[in-house]
């Protein structure tokens, strides 16, 4: 447990990605995955489900290069969706798009599609089970990777036929999982120092943490490479993400952590941008500013 635990109401909020073709990925978000365009200014564009909250920010960078192997960063982020109903209408029109999936998986708390977008930005569709039936073992909550009853799931809401209109609007984004270079100094910042509980470990090489119960706001793992340094700044891929923490008094308590422990950090009004061990970018918000 972490000495000051991080509130119970925290989330993870916006992705901000780089991509290098911005007009591909805007239809691949867009007529792929169902994302509405937000607002869009420059190289930069916001997409959202409800219309009003932006879950992705794309910037286009023609010179972006691919992300190099067995680098820190992105590994995927995910996207939760309301109902079952609603992740069989995602894999319904994934398959008549005829886009690949890399993997589909039943984790025992939630049911999740594995693909990438055009530039090799790792993404994860899923609904969570409900709360009360996931499983734990010696008090520890047990996640597997099991495999996914696909026909099962593409039977589901066999007599909607509503034609595609996108993603629910209540559809957010549920966690990030994320490269580091070193387990046990992810650990100890994001559980020791911004206060997530650690939910469970995989191995020796992948960790697991969550605020409020939640089977993980955020996944860290060692699979590119112990010791794996950051791509460069000119690379696809994350550039960060954010943490919601519901009001300030919360976000002081982090601030007031990240100093104690001499992490660097800047202070912008109602949020922090500082990065984790590994250089992952990490904004810390209140929520809705």
């Amino acid at each position: 447990m972490p000495a000051v635990p991080i509130h119970p109401q925290t989330f993870i909020g916006t992705v901000y990605l780089t991509v290098s073709d911005l007009e591909r990925a805007l239809r691949f978000y867009g007529d792929v995955l169902g994302f509405k365009l937000l607002h869009r200014q420059g190289d930069a564009a916001a997409l959202t489900a409800d219309g009003a909250t932006p879950l992705l920010v794309l910037t286009g960078r023609p010179d972006a290069r691919p992300r190099p192997p067995r680098t820190t960063g992105l590994y995927h982020f995910a996207i939760l969706t309301p109902s079952r109903a609603d992740l069989a209408r995602s894999l319904r029109h994934l398959v008549e798009s005829g886009y690949p999936l890399d993997g589909a998986a039943d984790h025992l708390v939630s049911e999740a599609l594995y693909l990438a977008d055009p530039d090799g930005n790792g993404i994860e569709i899923y609904r969570d089970r409900p709360r009360d039936t996931w499983p734990y073992r010696n008090g520890h909550l047990y996640m597997a990777t099991d495999p996914l009853d696909l026909d099962g799931l593409l039977a589901e809401g066999t007599n909607d036929n509503r034609p595609w209109e996108g993603l629910h609007p209540q559809t957010r984004i549920g966690h990030i999982h994320l490269h580091v270079s070193n387990l046990s100094q992810a650990e100890a910042f994001y559980q020791g120092v911004l206060g997530f509980d650690l939910t469970t470990r995989y191995g020796a090489s992948a960790a697991f943490l969550s605020a409020g119960g939640y089977h993980h706001h955020i996944g860290i793992n060692t699979w590119a490479g112990v010791g794996a340094p950051p791509p460069p700044p000119d690379a696809v891929g994350l550039r960060w993400f954010d943490i919601c923490v519901p009001d300030e008094p919360a976000l002081a308590e982090v601030e007031e952590r990240l100093r104690a422990a001499a992490v660097a950090c800047e202070g912008h009004g109602s949020s922090i941008t500082l990065r984790d061990p590994s250089g992952n970018g990490i904004r810390i918000v209140v929520s809705g500013k």
